[in-house]
């Protein structure tokens, strides 16, 4: 075993704090991440400082905002095209570059198929990658024509359905053959290469990354899973991706239906999760290694005053902006404290590099968070914390949360003295004076100016791009 301390690092994309037995939630089993909780640091108020899934990658690898995304370009045969939605720049450096420098056994296990799209370069710095393939429908990997057309039937009509062969249903379907099997999903086959990560690796120091797409949709559980919390009698269409915007286009059936689904996606993912972590116990690891647990964002579940349901940029409501973030130092050190300071992901980064004694060459924009797991040095106090996604923008103070754009147009806000769930839009009623401070805070974070991408380019229903060149 190495006198080095190692770090393991886990992303579940779209995990939300709300469906977390350790966060409150009172019906998912999620026992692994329960049993971390009470071994770990549990920080309350973590937030992402760019949205959503690639510009939440940058931030994580290099320790650097993304916010507000300048410098957008957009690549030739993406997935998806949105603002700070690019790759590392190359003049960056990673926390995988410094730490494979320092001497580190670097491993980065992926199922976040956008990583891999062409021209993206997630894998820099690690000696060990494994991109495990299959998870949904924007993984460009097996023919789509080999699906089934029975099961393509029970989404809707497989004619029009195929008139789009590469769209979600029927790529989806050809990648996973068919039905999820526990055992054979892409998340339990990262789980499993994350074991043999450390079975080949106790030796030395290491830094591993396992980035699960899952719970991202596409919305559906292996059967064991969802027989836990959907309703037997369902006899509805399949509904693997919800619209992103208003829910009065489901049934209640529906709703409940998407929601049962996705809770069974949370025990999975925690399942597979907890198989990791007793290979790390049996190995005895655990007593050199820190483990950091988190997402990316969560999603809406009709819980906000829109009744949304995903994450259209317009929406960074609780259910999308609350981080869980669980870190786990060895020895059971803190384990079971609770934080409550405003900090960002990217903080996670700054604590890595603190806890291996490294400094990244060009600097990193995040906090350490050593002072607040009783390390040395005073922690920084944030009195605010701002985060873009899109042509959206949020900001998160101590007693106001607030949504507007990229022009400064008041959309959402909300008094978190009584309202800390965010239900009650007071808007037009409160002080005009709140909305101000908001509005100044995010163009002091984003050095006076928000670039604006709208209108040069467009995108069709599954990301493929209609696009006009950037000026």
């Amino acid at each position: 075993m190495s006198d080095k301390l190692n770090v393991v690092v886990v992303v579940a994309d779209t995990l939300r704090t709300a469906h977390m037995g350790c966060y409150g939630n009172p019906w998912i089993k999620t026992p692994a991440l329960d049993r971390m909780a009470q071994q770990s640091i549990r920080f309350t108020r973590a937030y992402p400082e760019s949205l959503p899934t690639i510009p939440v990658r940058r931030a994580l690898h290099t320790g650097r905002r993304a916010y507000p995304f300048r410098g957008y370009y957009m690549l030739k045969w993406g997935t998806v095209y949105l603002p700070g939605w690019q790759p590392i720049d190359e003049d960056e450096d990673t926390l995988a570059e410094t730490l494979a420098q320092a001497g580190y056994q670097t491993g980065f296990g992926c199922t976040t198929q956008h990583c891999w799209n062409p021209g993206y370069t997630f894998e820099r710095g690690f000696w060990q990658w494994e991109y495990v393939r299959g998870y949904s429908g924007e993984d460009r990997w097996r023919s789509p024509f080999s699906a089934n057309r029975e099961e393509i039937a029970e989404f809707g009509d497989p004619d029009k359905i195929m008139e789009r062969p590469h769209s979600r249903v029927p790529m989806t379907l050809s990648n996973r053959d068919g039905l999820m099997v526990d055992e054979k999903t892409a998340t339990a086959r990262l789980f499993k290469w994350g074991c043999e990560f450390l079975e080949a690796n106790q030796e030395q120091p290491f830094y591993l990354l396992l980035d699960s797409f899952a719970p991202h949709e596409p919305w559906e559980a292996p059967k064991k899973y969802l027989d836990m919390y959907g309703d037997p009698k369902y006899d509805g269409l399949r509904t693997a991706w919800s619209t992103y915007g208003p829910a009065d286009c489901y049934s209640q059936a529906e709703v409940e239906h998407i929601k049962a689904n996705y809770a069974g996606l949370v025990t999975h993912v925690d399942h597979w999760f907890g198989v990791f972590m007793d290979k790390l116990t049996e190995l005895g690891l655990d007593k050199n290694t820190v483990v950091m647990f988190t997402s990316d964002h969560g999603t809406n579940f009709t819980d906000n005053p829109r009744n949304i349901i995903g994450k259209p940029e317009y929406s960074m409501y609780p259910g999308v902006m609350n981080l869980p973030l669980l870190i786990q130092l060895p020895n059971g050190k803190l384990a079971g404290e609770t934080r409550d300071e405003l900090v960002y992901n990217i903080d996670m980064v700054a604590t890595v590099y603190d806890l291996v004694n490294q400094q990244s060459e060009q600097g990193i924009d995040g906090r350490t968070l050593m002072p607040l797991m009783g390390g040395e040095g005073q922690w920084q106090t944030r009195d605010r914390v701002t985060c873009r996604y899109g042509h959206s923008v949020c900001y998160i103070d101590d007693e106001i949360w607030a949504l507007t754009d990229v022009d400064g147009k008041p959309q959402d806000l909300f008094d978190l003295d009584g309202d800390p769930n965010c239900q009650t839009n007071i808007m037009e009623k409160a002080d005009r004076a709140l909305f101000q401070r908001a509005w100044k805070g995010i163009l002091a974070d984003a050095d006076g100016e928000l670039p604006d991408y709208r209108g040069q380019w467009q995108t069709d229903a599954v990301g493929r791009a209609g696009i006009q060149k950037l000026p």
